[in-house]
């Protein structure tokens, strides 16, 4: 007689979730970072607020970013001026290019996606959608299932306005599905388009042009699936353990609110710290199962939040250069684009240690870690085995 135990564990998969393909895509249209304060200034009629324009310079400078993308053009931002202004009425206009935008620029990804897993849509059983630019309904994720033309029968998560460290948070989600869903096949999408966030400078909220010059748009989209087909499918990671934590003293650090001005964003200056000063303890838990406490034999997936949290986390932990090497050529060629930041990681290390003849998916390396740093300040950590490049 068949028992629900039975009937249990004939549901779960036997083996962990494995990332079986990763796609990314990026507006067209892009920003130098060198110009970009003189544009960014001119467009947003402050050309008087001189000394404000020097701070943005000299954070531009510093972000060890040479480009980012972005959606938003100089006619589009003619055309709608309220999204020039800092707190102007402008939801409306800024919804109206998001709703559109980012499932548009999620099914790019996840096109890209499909064709390297090399299978038919029809066996994606689940989809994670993930965005911190539009709250709507019907959501991104319907909307990107109709564009995809999957299966109605989809399973769908719609995960919004978590900031940074959602890029984790996805990944412990389908590693999650992938685990107790036998044969299950996760199309999981992240979608950022700054549209909903960009606004002009202000003298007393100045925290606001930290954000204007580090984000950027992109899309990332992973397949996850536990027991890979072979000879059909090519696994690149495996996702061992996943784990969240509020990092303690952090309250109000990273703050994001929803107005008729649309997005806004607050960063307090210790950020850096306050990460870097707690990075070890998370280290050390997702690690010590593994008896593994030298960080710089793993490689490394690290939200760029930006060139401060890096340098930071690099002093505090005694990391060679080169451990923070990709995270740091993401943040270089596109910016921050929040949850979307470590697919884009990893998709780079792949290609970059196929290119380089290296035995293994991480660098060369078996055990890895991806960290997401967001609002909170939650700190999303994962556990990653690496393939064997064949």
């Amino acid at each position: 007689m068949v028992t629900v135990e039975d009937l249990r564990k004939a549901s779960r998969a036997e083996g962990p979730a494995t990332i079986l393909a990763i796609g990314t895509a990026t507006p067209s249209n892009w920003v130098d970072q060198s110009t970009y304060p003189d544009y960014y200034f001119r467009i947003t009629n402050s050309e008087h607020m001189t000394e404000l324009k020097e701070k943005f310079q000299h954070l531009c400078e510093n972000s060890k970013i040479r480009k980012r993308h972005m959606h938003l053009t100089e006619e589009i931002l003619k055309e709608n001026p309220n999204m020039c202004a800092y707190m102007a009425p402008s939801l409306n206009v800024r919804q109206d290019v998001v709703t559109v935008e980012v499932p548009k620029l999620g099914k790019q990804a996840a096109e890209r996606a499909i064709e390297e897993w090399g299978q038919p849509k029809s066996k994606i059983t689940h989809l994670v959608f993930c965005t911190t630019s539009t709250p709507d309904m019907p959501g991104a994720d319907y909307q990107l299932s109709k564009q995809l033309e999957l299966n109605p029968s989809t399973k769908r998560f719609m995960l919004y306005q978590l900031g940074c460290f959602a890029g984790g948070t996805v990944l412990r989600l389908a590693k999650d599905l992938a685990e107790n869903n036998k044969g299950a096949r996760i199309l999981v999408v992240c979608s950022e388009i700054t549209a909903v966030t960009f606004r002009g400078p202000n003298e007393v909220h100045v925290d606001n042009l930290i954000g204007q010059a580090l984000f950027g748009d992109g899309a990332a989209a992973i397949i996850v699936g536990s027991d890979p087909e072979s000879f059909v499918e090519r696994p690149l990671f495996e996702l061992v353990s996943a784990a969240q934590t509020i990092l303690p003293d952090s309250d109000g650090a990273i703050k994001g609110h929803l107005r008729e001005a649309g997005l806004t964003f607050h960063l307090l200056r210790d950020v850096p710290h306050t990460i870097s000063e707690n990075i070890k303890e998370s280290l050390e838990e997702a690690f010590r199962p593994l008896g593994i406490s030298n960080w710089n034999s793993l490689f490394w997936i690290a939200h760029p939040g930006g060139p401060a949290i890096l340098d930071k986390v690099e002093t505090k932990l005694s990391l060679r250069p080169e451990k923070l090497r990709v995270t740091r050529h993401v943040l270089r060629e596109y910016g921050n684009m929040s949850s979307a930041c470590v697919l884009f990681i990893l998709d780079e290390m792949v290609k970059a240690s196929v290119k380089d003849g290296l035995s293994t998916t991480g660098e060369g390396l078996e055990w890895g870690v991806l960290f997401g740093f967001g609002p909170g300040l939650t700190v999303e950590t994962i556990v990653l085995h690496s393939v064997v490049i064949n």
